[in-house]
């Protein structure tokens, strides 16, 4: 019997008639209207965590492991990492994959979303040369992971590109999509028969804008305003060849998914002027319109604002021609819907003003063709990161624009997390706080119908954050770095998301008692 109907009996006691009736029945419905509704994910909602090769697997020259671009930027040039320190051994991942699995395990994640190191399985980049031990190590995660039920969710490339292809040119070369191609087809051949769920590449505009412009990637190439746009084009032609070939030759079979995962975080205008409105949507177009367009948009090809504004620099600037072209018309029908998925990585909000918060830009350069300035409201929160704030309802404002602008796609959130400080404490509620906020705005995403299908956590285990080294912390688990073992011990958000995801709903009560994990019975 429910507490209504509880309600009722207890209300209609005595002799009945229309007059009371009618009086119980409107308390029972007065009383029902204020008792909160919990909003719940779908049981098919795929609740995850998410991380990348260099940043927790170490064992960086081991068992004919090649080099990779970070590999070489750390050991030739280690000031460039805030702490000095490099990924070499990092959450030894490697020889602790089984421990990974226990922690999945642990939280009842339904998928689990990890990168392959390209060198790892191809030591020089080449196809000719596949490294067994590398293959056996991705197969020996990934059966671990199918023997109890989690997804692999398989990035191909998340930024750690061979060094003997970058000594080539790397991404700005063109044959780079061919080398893109030829270890694409090495992945789906070893490991698709039982990864279902496949991303070509992490955040295009860190590969190319941070590591071709910005400097805050490797390979850390100053090309300002030239091999950021030539790197671009190249990779979203390098997914599409990957998406074809997977599509045509292994889909078949294999019968999954390839998408992409884009950097999508909310550029907001600073006001409600034109102005102000143009300067976010061309900041949104050169950090991912530039990527997702020529995929998603109806249209296909580049983002025009953007293109004509490149064209205007250039012309100023004295090129013969511009420094972004848009694709021919085979490229565009080649590239055009390529992508059974969109992958989202979404953090935070930026403001965007057409004249405020302007800085002084290379010229030419990314920055200066789109002239804008950008800051993080104050107001917002900030994290031991600090290009990480938390924004309210970011998520939602991200993907209802996203599914106004393509359609509708289907949508993972591949990435979302919280930065604190190494050692700081296990009880971080700061980042509990950062979670609900998010979880609660991707239940007004579902709300407003878009085709949201799954969430992976940044990260699932502490690990080494790029040029910003081990001083921020990102895990559901902190690694003891110390500890030669690399030990794992959970941290009180894994318990509130492990709450979630048995549930299905967000329990603001929830208070865990301890912080020891167990594995549930029958998982």
């Amino acid at each position: 019997m429910t507490y209504a109907s509880i309600k009722t009996v207890n209300c209609l006691h005595g002799p009945v008639d229309m007059k009371s009736l009618v009086l119980c029945l409107l308390a029972v419905a007065c009383h029902g209207s204020t008792v909160k509704q919990q909003r719940r994910f779908p049981d098919d909602f795929l609740f995850g965590a998410a991380t990348s090769a260099y940043q927790i697997e170490g064992a960086w020259n081991e068992d004919g492991k090649g080099e990779n671009i970070w590999d070489r930027l750390v050991h030739t040039n280690p000031t460039v990492i805030q702490d000095l320190t490099t990924g070499d051994v990092a959450a030894d991942s490697y020889h602790n994959y089984k421990r990974d699995v226990e922690m999945m395990r642990e939280l009842g994640l339904n998928a689990y979303r990890f990168s392959i190191s390209w060198a790892r399985i191809l030591p020089t980049g080449m196809a000719n040369e596949i490294n067994p031990a590398g293959v056996a190590y991705y197969n020996n995660l990934i059966n671990e992971m199918v023997k109890y039920n989690i997804t692999p969710m398989v990035t191909l490339y998340h930024w750690d590109l061979p060094q003997k292809l970058q000594d080539l040119g790397g991404l700005i070369n063109p044959l780079f999509t061919e080398w893109y191609e030829d270890y694409a087809r090495v992945v789906f051949e070893n490991f698709g028969d039982r990864v279902k769920l496949f991303i070509t590449f992490n955040e295009p505009s860190q590969i190319c804008f941070e590591g071709f412009e910005y400097m805050n990637k490797a390979p850390l190439l100053n090309t300002f305003g030239v091999g950021v746009y030539l790197c671009a084009k190249h990779l979203v032609l390098a997914h599409a060849r990957a998406y074809h070939l997977y599509n045509t030759e292994f889909k078949p079979t294999q019968g999954g998914q390839c998408g992409i995962t884009i950097s999508v975080n909310w550029f907001e205008a600073d006001t409600d002027s034109a102005e102000d409105l143009m300067a976010a949507e061309l900041m949104r177009q050169s950090q991912w319109g530039i990527y997702a367009d020529p995929i998603f948009s109806a249209e296909g090809g580049l983002p025009r604002e953007l293109l004509d504004r490149v064209a205007e620099k250039s012309a100023q600037q004295g090129f013969p021609r511009t420094r972004l072209s848009d694709f021919n018309e085979e490229e565009k029908a080649f590239i055009k819907g390529a992508a059974d998925f969109f992958g989202v990585n979404h953090y935070t909000t930026v403001k965007v003003s057409a004249t405020e918060h302007k800085q002084v830009y290379s010229v030419p350069s990314m920055l200066d063709d789109v002239n804008v300035g950008f800051y993080w409201p104050e107001e917002n929160p900030k994290s031991a990161s600090p290009w990480l704030s938390m924004a309210p309802n970011s998520i939602y404002h991200a993907l209802t624009h996203l599914k106004e602008k393509y359609n509708n796609p289907k949508i993972y959130i591949t990435e979302n997390g919280w930065a604190t400080y190494r050692n700081s404490s296990l009880i971080d509620n700061d980042r509990i706080t950062y979670y609900r906020a998010a979880w609660e705005s991707m239940l007004n995403t579902l709300d407003a119908g878009v085709n949201l299908k799954g969430y992976m956590v940044w990260s699932l285990l502490d690990n080494m954050e790029w040029l910003e080294g081990y001083i921020p912390c990102l895990g559901l688990y902190q690694v003891d770095y110390q500890d030669p073992a690399r030990t794992r011990v959970a941290r009180k958000s894994a318990l509130v998301y492990k709450h979630l995801i048995k549930n299905r709903y967000i329990d603001y009560e929830y208070e865990p008692g301890n912080l020891t994990m167990t594995i549930d019975d029958g998982f």
